[in-house]
């Protein structure tokens, strides 16, 4: 039996309306709604054979420890990663903290349940020398002057400005030409400015003057072969085969572009803060993690600009 047929109406108008509020008040992006939208339902078809085929509101009220360990192991069972089933964790809490207010309830036995432990994969920069041979290899993987022009601006464009891969497809014609700086809707629908290189400018201009495709203004300026939006995957295809020409290790990806370009301003001395707001990022914290900092060097950003830091220094 799918797992929807195992959700009563009542619970999934609920879903529904959590998924709504997300999207209204926190401007969840729709790949975050479907993960959690997944999570749930998870959650709630498990609640109903747990509980012998019975599922309702009401279920939802009494959840209790035995419920949410037993949903634990399901989960390690079915061979689920202890990160996936910490994120799970993490949408049904986020839930649990909405549907206990809206039904006057005591969530405390989802809160707090422990997630297991794992650990952080931590992204890895490329050098500055792997990253220039990078862009001086992306003729090798086409023959046709349009596409190497697009993907040469699309990498430019990782790399040169921080920008995620889906950011930067996401690029409209009626925002053309570039300017020294650009507006980008990152996650969350969040805006932020981020100045553009020339050489970043310049390829997206050789790339506009060479594309075969009639644009307009609201159309993404990268398109694919048959003229459609270009896919993300078209570029993690380029990148593939630009590792397999350079014979270059596996972590030379799209996104690794995005983290070599913060990790390089870091060693060239920006501050912390900057590659925070360049890179989008809600918490300085993420950034940390992002940049690969290490904490004697967070420690020092801190020292040096935290005002309460400061005057304790000053004490000492």
């Amino acid at each position: 039996m799918a797992k929807l047929e195992l959700i009563s109406p009542a619970q999934l108008t609920l879903l529904t309306e959590w998924l709504d509020l997300k999207s209204a008040l926190e401007g969840s992006s729709s790949n975050t709604l479907v993960a959690y939208k997944r999570d749930l339902v998870d959650f709630f078809s498990f609640l109903t054979v747990h509980n012998g085929g019975k599922s309702g509101v009401s279920h939802l009220d009494s959840i209790d420890q035995a419920s949410m360990r037993s949903w634990m192991a399901e989960n390690r069972r079915s061979g689920k990663t202890s990160r996936s089933i910490a994120r799970q964790l993490s949408s049904v809490k986020s839930f649990y903290k909405w549907f206990a207010k809206r039904r006057g309830i005591d969530p405390t036995m989802v809160l707090i349940t422990k997630a297991p432990k794992f650990q952080k994969k931590m992204p890895r920069a490329l050098s500055k020398e792997a990253a220039q041979e990078i862009l001086s290899s992306v003729n090798l993987t086409d023959n046709k002057p349009w596409i190497i022009a697009r993907d040469t601006a699309v990498i430019l464009l990782l790399y040169g400005c921080g920008l995620r891969v889906s950011e930067a497809l996401s690029l409209k014609y009626r925002e053309m030409p570039l300017t020294d700086t650009i507006k980008i809707k990152g996650k969350g629908e969040k805006f932020r400015v981020i100045p553009v290189l020339k050489i970043a400018r310049d390829a997206v201009e050789n790339y506009l003057k060479l594309v075969p495709f009639t644009l307009n203004g609201n159309d993404n300026i990268f398109r694919g072969v048959r003229g459609g939006s270009l896919n993300p995957r078209s570029i993690q295809l380029v990148m593939k085969l630009i590792r397999e020409k350079l014979g270059i290790a596996a972590n030379a990806t799209p996104h690794s572009l995005r983290h070599s370009f913060a990790t390089h301003l870091l060693t060239s001395g920006a501050d912390l803060r900057s590659i925070q707001e360049l890179l989008g990022h809600a918490s300085l914290s993420t950034t940390q993690i992002y940049t690969s900092m290490n904490s004697s060097h967070l420690m020092d950003v801190y020292s040096k600009t935290h005002p309460k830091a400061k005057s304790n220094i000053n004490r000492i």
